[in-house]
This record gives structure tokens, C-alpha cells and sequence, in this order.
């Protein structure tokens, strides 16, 4: 085997040069341009006609492979790129260099695919980093030489060593600018996912919750059309609630499945979401523009609840690019918050609902108790009236005072009655003005008089918030007082401090035991501490059995607390 041997001082500035050049390549972060740089200097330096580089992938499989001294005709002609047998595997195996003259006559060559140019003289380095081998050079055709030399080996040796921390780095790259394209995605993703949050959570109409999530999944994925399907109250089927997305009329020909029925029924029912391409010619029961319109991608996802599926999100897209796994996610996400917010909002009107029945049917045993029994009671004062009315008149028309009596006592109870259930606000009044209007409208009811304490115009800059808490907390205590307490004299004072505005209600009615009261009914000493805390402060309520009742409350004079 003849080769040229170089002098000393050539391969010094051959390796000099080398080094040079390879400087560049630890400055190049792309890995597609770096492979192709790596392989045209190591033509360059050993004046070869072709080269090539291929990069070994987490598998030890031939993940890339660049090469260079051919036409993209050349390149497109060939049935297929290396697969990595024959040489080209050897050297992927192997921890040194493979030379040789003549790369058609060595017995591991497996020959070459049809088109492929004539190769004779051939040089391979693996490109190694410790104990692990990231890919190999391949160089053939020597131009000025049958073959390649041992300088030309210890060349592209020095090239690979480079090569790899180059490829190295690239990789390093590559992988922090993925971490950083997913933690920003993540990040945009839980924007909007507070965004949403928020609406979510403060909304009571389950279609604005389905506009709102739908509309903004649309616009943040770049998604044409989205659906939403939920099931009915037989919970065996799904109606098309709503639909965003003018590109088509509709994504299925249908707007209600059976639970179990088709990919929407199916979805439900599995509780596991399906991601398909349109295909004709049936559609999978697509609508027919579905189709027409080249749709890439149909998504269909479960919307999940606590206790199981409500319905299922349809989204779809013309794009190429299909949906990643942290787009899916993100779909995933959404679904199940729109099925908790419905859920929500469904526990909160049932909740309401049963508030509703619970008020009616104390009403409706207070009404018994009190006004229909005391109405009865006057039936049988006048019916006794009436059979007295010709034995003895005097005794007959006592009997029928009498009766107007607990009329007009009846009359009082339902005027309490209706003082309680009909809704007040402050009407362009201060705290005190509407607190006298209170007090003016119980002493009309009830004839009870009260003694009303205040300041004017030291309330006049309470926020809205304080007064109307403080507003209502009157008008439950004295609405309680008409109903329950049978006072004599009421006393209602107004008064603030240097933090805080206190109202103190008191009777010398028959009192009650707090606790027990509490355990009981209790609706409207529930309903004072709820409002006194919804406004940053507190109730408290001082009763027992025959000693009356106080109630004192207190708001902060602003909204900071």
C-alpha cells in the first residue's frame, strides 16, 4: 500500500489550519448546518470528492446522515439514504478508523443502492465523546491519491474530536431552546388558564361558561371550530349545546347522540378522549362540509365532573400540524374545569332550589302555627257570637269585639310577614335615613314603639358595602322582633367609633335560647352573621328566656379589612 507521506512541518500546518477551521464549528448551534460544515471541512482537508456525516440517535440507531459532493438530483435519485449496514454499521460499532483503498472489494460492503455514485478509496472516523459514540465521518475518493493516508486519518481524527464537542453543544442547544419553547407555552397556557379561572368561578350561566371557554381555546390553539355537547337530565343523552366556528355550519350531521352512540356517545361513555382525521366517505358522521373543507385533525374530549362525565369538547382544525401532547393536555385541562364550573353552577341552583323549599316550608308551618290557627280561633269567637246573639246580646257583641281584636292582631302578623319577605335596599339614602325608614314602616306594623339613636352626617361617607350590611342586619332583627319576640319597647342605636360603625337593636321581648334557636330554624341569624362578615365584620347575639333580645353588629368604616 503506497501512500505520500508529508513532512513534519506540512502536517503541523495542516493540523494548525485544521484547528482554525474547527474553531467555527463549536460556534455553530444549529445541528443541520453543523453537520453539513463538519462534513465539507473534512472534504477540504483531505481533498476527498465526497463525504458524509451521520449522527447516531438515543437508540444507536443512524438518526442523521449529511452528505456532500452530490447533486440534489444525485441525492434524490437514490432509492433511499444509508440505513446503516455493511461499512457504514461496522464503523457505527467501532471505536476506531476504517481505511481503504478500495471500499468495493472489503468482504463487510453490502455494495450500493441503484444511482448511487462509483466509490473507491474510503476513510471512516467515528465521532466519539468519552465511551459514547455520537456519529462518524465518511469520507471516499480521494482526488489527488488512490487512497487516503495516515495524515489524512489523524486530520479528520482531530476534525471528529472537535465534531463532537460541536455536536454536543448543538444538542445542548437544541434541548434548552425546546425547554424554553415548552416552559413559555406553559406559561401561556397558565395564563389563560387563570384567565379562565376567573370567569369560571364567578359565573352562574352555564352558556356563558361553554362561550367563554370555547371562544378562548379557539383563539389561543388557532383552531377553527369547536363544539359542546352535554348530556340531558335522563343522562342518556348528549345535546349540541353550542357551536363556534364559521368555516362550517357544523362538525356532526347530528345534534344529539345516545350515550354509547357514535365517537360522541363513545367518548362519554368511555370516559377517554379521541383524536381522528376526517376520511369520506362516510365522515365517521361528520357534516359533509367537514370534509369538503380538507379538516386535518377532529379532537373530541370528555368534559369531567366529580361524579363522572357531563358532556364532551369537540374541536377541530385544517391545519397540517397536528395537536402536541402539551396542546392536548391543555384541552384536557380546560375540559375538566368547564365540567367542575358546570358542576358548580348545577350544585349551586339545586342548592338555591332547596333554600327555596326549606323558606316555604317554614312559612308555611309559621303561617299554620300563627295566623291560620289565630283565624280560626275568631271562627269560633263569632260562631259562639252567633248563638249568643239572642240569649244574651251583651255577651254577643263582646264576643264579636273580641274577634275584631284578634282580627286586627292577625292583620299585624301578616304585615310582619310581609315586612320580612319583602326585599329592601337603600334608596339614594344614608345608613340612618333608611334605618328611620325601617324603623317608621315597623312601627306602622307592628304599633310597637321604638326609640331610634343616631348620627345624621357622620355616615354619609360609609361605602356601600358597610351600610347595606349594616341596612339589612336592622331589618332582620326588627322583622325577628314582629315575629317572634312580643316586645313592648324597642330600642335601635347607630353609632361609630374611630374604625367602625356598630348598630345595637334591643327588646325587652320574651328572649330565646341562642343555641338552641340556632340548631332549629335559625335562617335569619344565619343570614345576619353571613352579611356582617361578607362586609369585614361581626354579630353578635345576647338573649335569654324572659330577658329580651340585643343584637350588636359592627362593619369597618372602610373596605380594607
Amino acid at each position: 500500500m503506497s501512500t505520500v507521506n508529508l513532512t513534519r512541518e506540512q502536517l503541523e500546518e495542516r493540523l494548525l489550519a485544521l484547528h482554525h477551521a474547527s474553531l467555527e464549528l463549536v460556534r455553530d448551534v444549529s445541528l443541520e448546518s453543523l453537520l453539513e460544515k463538519i462534513a465539507r471541512l473534512a472534504c477540504e482537508q483531505v481533498n476527498a470528492q465526497y463525504a458524509a456525516v451521520g449522527v447516531v440517535g438515543p437508540n444507536g440507531e443512524l438518526e442523521a446522515f449529511i452528505p456532500v459532493g452530490m447533486s440534489e438530483e444525485e441525492i434524490r435519485r437514490m432509492a433511499h439514504p444509508p440505513r446503516g449496514l455493511g461499512l457504514i454499521g461496522t464503523l457505527m460499532r467501532s471505536e476506531k478508523p476504517i481505511r481503504l483503498r478500495d471500499v468495493t472489494s472489503d468482504p463487510r460492503s453490502v455494495g450500493f443502492p441503484p444511482h448511487h455514485p462509483f466509490m473507491t478509496s474510503f476513510l471512516g472516523v467515528p465521532i466519539r465523546q468519552g465511551n459514547r459514540q455520537l456519529g462518524q465521518i465518511y469520507l471516499t475518493n480521494k482526488r489527488d491519491a488512490p487512497e487516503f493516508t495516515e495524515e489524512d486519518e489523524q486530520l479528520i481524527e482531530m476534525l471528529a474530536a472537535y465534531a463532537a464537542v460541536a455536536i454536543t453543544n448543538a444538542r445542548i442547544y437544541r434541548q434548552l431552546v425546546e425547554r424554553d419553547r415548552i416552559l413559555t407555552r406553559r406559561n401561556e397556557n397558565l395564563a389563560l388558564l387563570n384567565e379562565l379561572a376567573s370567569t369560571l368561578a364567578t359565573s352562574s350561566d352555564i352558556d356563558q361558561i361553554l362561550d367563554k371557554a370555547l371562544t378562548q381555546v379557539l383563539d389561543y390553539l388557532q383552531l377553527e371550530v369547536g363544539e359542546v355537547y352535554l348530556r340531558q337530565e335522563n343522562g342518556r343523552t348528549l345535546q349540541r349545546m353550542l357551536h363556534r366556528g364559521s368555516v362550517v355550519e357544523a362538525l356532526w350531521q347530528r345534534e344529539e347522540f345516545a350515550l354509547g352512540e357514535s365517537i360522541i356517545g363513545q367518548v362519554a361513555k368511555r370516559d377517554q378522549p379521541f383524536v381522528f382525521k376526517p376520511a369520506p366517505p362516510d365522515g365517521q358522521g361528520l357534516h359533509p362540509q367537514v370534509i369538503l373543507q380538507h379538516f386535518q385533525q377532529v379532537a373530541c374530549l370528555p368534559i369531567r365532573g366529580r361524579q363522572g362525565v357531563l358532556g364532551v369538547l369537540c374541536v377541530a382544525s385544517r391545519h397540517a400540524r397536528p395537536l402536541d401532547d402539551l396542546e392536548m393536555q391543555f384541552l384536557a385541562t380546560i375540559s375538566s374545569w368547564m365540567g367542575l364550573a358546570i358542576e358548580n353552577v348545577r350544585l349551586n341552583l339545586q342548592g338555591r332550589r332547596l333554600a327555596v323549599l326549606e323558606e316555604r316550608e317554614r312559612i308555611g308551618m309559621d303561617l299554620h302555627d300563627g295566623v291560620i290557627q289565630s283565624i280560626y280561633a275568631v271562627g269560633l269567637t263569632l260562631e259562639h257570637a252567633r248563638l249568643l246573639i239572642h240569649q244574651d246580646p251583651q255577651a254577643a257583641l263582646q264576643r264579636i269585639e273580641q274577634a275584631i281584636r284578634d282580627i286586627d292582631s292577625t292583620i299585624r302578623d301578616i304585615r310582619a310577614y310581609i315586612l320580612d319577605l319583602r326585599p329592601r335596599q337603600l334608596q339614594n339614602e344614608t345608613l340612618m335615613q333608611g334605618i328611620r325608614r325601617l324603623v317608621k314602616e315597623f312601627h306602622a306594623n307592628t304599633l310597637l314603639n321604638v326609640d331610634l339613636q343616631g348620627p345624621e352626617d357622620e355616615l354619609a361617607g360609609l361605602p356601600e358595602i358597610q351600610a347595606v350590611a349594616l341596612f339589612h342586619i336592622c331589618q332582620e332583627a326588627l322583622a325577628n322582633i314582629a315575629k317572634h319576640a312580643r316586645a313592648r319597647h324597642v330600642e335601635v342605636t347607630l353609632w361609630k367609633t374611630t374604625d367602625r360603625v356598630l348598630l345595637e337593636v334591643r327588646d325587652d321581648g320574651r328572649g330565646f335560647d341562642p343555641q338552641q334557636v340556632c340548631q332549629s330554624i335559625g335562617h335569619g341569624l344565619s343570614n345576619m352573621q353571613t352579611r356582617a362578615r361578607q362586609a369585614g365584620g361581626e354579630v353578635e347575639i345576647i338573649s335569654e328566656p324572659g330577658a329580651g333580645t340585643t343584637i350588636l353588629a359592627w362593619v369597618p368604616l372602610t373596605n380594607d379589612e
